[in-house]
């Protein structure tokens, strides 16, 4: 076979067990154009899966994020789990990019059909509110759908052991192997999957919530400080709100075109903080209010950046 009937053959497989319209579509107009180029990029590698878990470019083949891999994924967790833990649990959580609600609820599907106790956040959640979650539930495991603070087009998949905590070696090797297993011995549609996964409960957040604005009230000496905050299109601005309201501090002013959670980050060319050029609209919010304090979340608030007004105004 040419390289190109291979790359064919390759999609025309990938196509057999994808439950995604879309990335359908993709492979099948890369095949019709015989774009051996396209095919190569999707095929001739795949995302490695390591201590920051997964994450790329959302699209078609084992190069790109999308609800196959995601599956392979959620498959070779699984396999760990129960081969290191007795009655594993998992908690899985997502944030406002493209497809991140579908592959947490794939995710929670196939953990369930392993028989592993799943909780999936029913909105969404900020990374640390996942990290938090496994430790108030005494998890084995938890996820995050979320590409952070990349470019509109990628998504991620992270991963934290029970401690809540990044994962790190060998747990991403062992966890690695078995999906690398499965992708290449089986089909995401022999998969069992289930819908007797939880809700996290609402008590959860709150526990979080209380907590962050425990260490709020314990280091805010003055409660007269102007403060702007932007969500930068990710889930903060709620957290936000409902933290400084449990503290009893005036609730910040928000960035209102960034406020609502949008996974195409309009107003930004890269969503991450510490980009140049990624807090003018929060600076110039701040300039406008007069405040004296600027709080810049990253889309899956676990980054913050911070300004501050010296003496001469400026920022």
């Amino acid at each position: 076979m040419t390289q190109l009937e291979t790359l064919v053959q390759q999609a025309r497989n990938w196509i057999e067990q994808d439950p995604d319209a879309e990335t359908v579509a993709e492979l099948e107009q890369l095949i019709k154009a015989s774009d051996e180029s396209g095919l190569a990029e999707r095929f001739g590698q795949r995302i490695g899966f390591g201590t920051a878990g997964l994450r790329g470019l959302i699209g078609a083949g084992p190069n790109r994020m999308n609800r196959v891999l995601v599956a392979q994924a959620a498959a070779g967790i699984s396999k760990y789990l129960k081969e290191n833990f007795d009655d594993p649990s998992v908690v899985i959580g997502y944030d406002a990019r493209k497809n991140s609600d579908v592959f947490a609820k794939d995710s929670a599907e196939i953990f369930a059909g392993f028989g592993i106790r799943s909780f999936l956040f029913p909105e969404l959640a900020a990374t640390p509110l996942v990290a938090y979650a496994v430790r108030n539930l005494g998890a084995s495991a938890g996820v995050m759908v979320t590409a952070s603070h990349n470019p509109p087009g990628d998504n991620g998949y992270k991963v934290y052991d029970f401690s809540g905590s990044q994962i790190i070696s060998p747990m991403d090797a062992e966890i690695a192997i078995h999906i690398e297993e499965f992708a290449k011995s089986g089909s995401v549609k022999s998969l069992v999957r289930s819908d007797s996964f939880l809700d996290v409960p609402s008590s959860v957040r709150l526990g979080y919530l209380q907590s962050v604005s425990g260490l709020l009230n314990k280091h805010s000496a003055r409660k007269d400080i102007k403060i702007v905050y932007s969500a930068m299109h990710g889930v903060g601005a709620g957290f936000i709100q409902e933290i400084f309201n449990l503290s009893g501090l005036a609730e910040p002013a928000q960035v209102l075109s960034q406020q609502q959670p949008d996974g195409k980050f309009p107003t930004v060319v890269f969503p991450n903080p510490e980009e140049p050029g990624a807090m003018d609209e929060s600076l110039a919010t701040a300039k406008a209010q007069q405040a004296d304090l600027v709080l810049v979340n990253d889309p899956d608030a676990d980054r913050l950046a911070v300004a501050f007004k010296k003496t001469d105004g400026s920022y």
